[in-house]
């Protein structure tokens, strides 16, 4: 650790480092989570009879929680103790994941993962804020958050996996149950490895701020993920517009409040802005991904799990490049670093813009690997600056701002590439599709590829295999404008980040030039911390 006060460099010890094992653990469960559900949806349904708005309902609950309570869970960890609160959540995770295992209804299962949602926005504030406060030497900090996010990654490579595996060989229950002992572990072992973190003086929770933040978020999240589902429709464009009404009262709150919910000075840190706004950038592309899994299974016929394991190349890369970028970055400019990595995914998104009906899977993996590994630097090192230029009574709220601006950016990403992908795809596809299908085999057949393979196992082989034929290079061809979309994001966020962050130095040299010591003075007594 570093001392501003005096300049003495304190390393991290060994108990540090085990305390960062037991930290990734939960971040490892909450990704498999979000992944392994689209496996075992197709059983919980048929066990439960949900039906498709509760099966819609099951999946989004969660991430519609996550997303809401991350501001509030990361700035009230800075208030009672980032680790009590994390210990608190995890608790709930536990025992949430008992009753996703054991509902006996699609009600009971919603409710318990709206819990786990809530009990997940604990995690990844609590988590990050934590590790800044527990490795203060700037080296060993970047390198435990690359660690912490590879393990992050590491669970959506698992989760498939994992998710398969069970579901070959127990019931769908089972799949919540792998929360249990990762959280029970945390329970036993955090309070002796884990240091207690909160800021003494930062005043009470401002309830309306609360009710503000989750009035903002919540509809603009759900809005854009019922544009990305069924395209631009009047109730989400005015959930969305009533999100974007609440945020500016949320925002101006907080601009008069002495002791926000989120402090908005953090953003006038030039390194924090555009450290936030490359992750934003990048993470809008997360919807390519999503092509490429449907592209597997539907154009290339195979399994969830068979598309999972092509996919776990990539996932792989990304992992080795978020461990190895803080390492390289101690060598060389975040900057540079950065901006030769998003060349690399730019490159990725050409191959997958070449990619056919008949094209080599080899192909694909390659252009999904060059997507992964080129994009690493970024997450990898922006965590660091984001976390690392805020104040230490204020890493839960910086980094809960961090998680947000990603949960947003994901659900734009999918609503805008979403939208791009099925344009190309129902002009394309119109041409193929038999005149003589009924009109709502024909509906079914334009809205996606899914629909016109359920349409064509129907019908006869000839004219079955005329409609799949065309719908599955009408999808391709959406998946190639949806690559070169992804490709034109990377390369305008390479000049945000070239740009604003070139004055940035390698990992561990004259910390005074790094990207925080803009940040403006915080009053007196701002900086005080409470470490029990």
């Amino acid at each position: 650790m570093k001392n501003a006060l005096h300049g003495i460099e304190m390393k991290a010890g060994i108990r540090d480092w085990t305390g960062l094992a037991v930290l990734a653990l939960p971040a490892l469960l909450v990704s498999i989570d979000l992944s392994v559900m689209i496996l075992a949806l197709p059983h919980i349904g048929t066990d439960l009879g949900a039906d498709s708005a509760q099966q819609l309902w099951i999946i989004d609950i969660y991430g519609f929680m996550l997303a809401g309570f991350l501001i509030t869970m990361g700035t009230l960890g800075d208030r009672i103790g980032r680790r009590k609160l994390l210990l608190i959540g995890g608790s709930a995770f536990m025992i949430a994941s008992i009753l996703a295992a054991f509902s006996r209804n699609a009600e009971m299962l919603i409710a318990a993962r709206a819990i786990l949602g809530i009990a997940g926005a604990t995690v990844s504030p609590s988590t990050l804020a934590l590790i800044s406060n527990m490795f203060r030497d700037h080296k060993q900090r970047s390198l435990a958050i690359g660690i912490w996010l590879t393990c992050s990654m590491g669970g959506m490579a698992l989760g498939p996996v994992v998710g398969g595996i069970m579901l070959n060989h127990f019931w769908w229950g089972s799949v919540f149950l792998l929360g249990v002992p990762v959280m029970l572990l945390l329970l036993i072992t955090g309070p002796m490895l884990l240091p207690e973190y909160r800021h003494p003086e930062a005043g009470r929770l401002d309830l309306t701020s609360v009710a503000l933040s989750l009035g903002a978020i919540l509809p603009i999240i759900y809005g854009l993920k019922e544009i990305a589902k069924y395209g631009l429709q009047m109730v989400p464009a005015l959930l969305i517009l009533a999100g974007f009404v609440l945020g500016t009262v949320f925002v101006s709150r907080q601009r008069r409040l002495t002791s926000p919910l989120l402090d908005l000075r953090l953003l006038t840190s030039p390194g924090f802005g555009a450290a936030l706004g490359g992750m934003f950038g990048i993470t809008l592309t997360g919807g390519t991904m999503l092509f490429i899994a449907q592209y597997l299974q539907f154009v290339q016929g195979m399994s969830p799990l068979q598309a999972g394991l092509y996919t776990l190349p990539g996932v792989i890369a990304s992992m080795v490049g978020m461990f190895f970028s803080p390492l390289i970055a101690r060598r060389i400019r975040p900057a540079r670093l950065i901006g030769t990595g998003l060349l690399i995914s730019t490159a990725g998104c050409f191959l997958l813009s070449q990619v056919g009906v008949e094209s080599s899977l080899m192909l694909l993996v390659l252009g999904y690997i060059c997507f992964n590994i080129g994009s690493a630097p970024l997450p990898s090192l922006s965590s660091d600056l984001v976390i690392g230029s805020a104040p230490p009574e204020k890493a839960g709220s910086a980094a809960s701002l961090l998680q947000t601006s990603g949960e947003f950016a994901f659900a734009l990403g999918i609503a805008v590439l979403g939208s791009i992908g099925t344009v190309v795809y129902r002009n394309q596809v119109a041409n193929s599709i038999p005149a003589e299908l009924p009109v709502s085999a024909i509906q079914a057949s334009r809205d996606s590829l899914a629909g016109a393979t359920a349409i064509a196992e129907g019908l006869s082989e000839q004219v079955g295999k005329t409609l799949l034929t065309g719908a599955r290079e009408a999808f391709t061809s959406g998946m190639h404008a949806v690559a070169a979309a992804s490709g034109a994001i990377m390369l305008v966020t390479i000049i945000l980040i070239v740009t604003r962050l070139r004055h940035v130095r390698p990992i561990g040299e004259t910390q005074s030039n790094q990207a925080g010591s803009s940040l403006p003075e915080v009053a007196p007594g701002a900086a005080k911390e409470s470490k029990i």
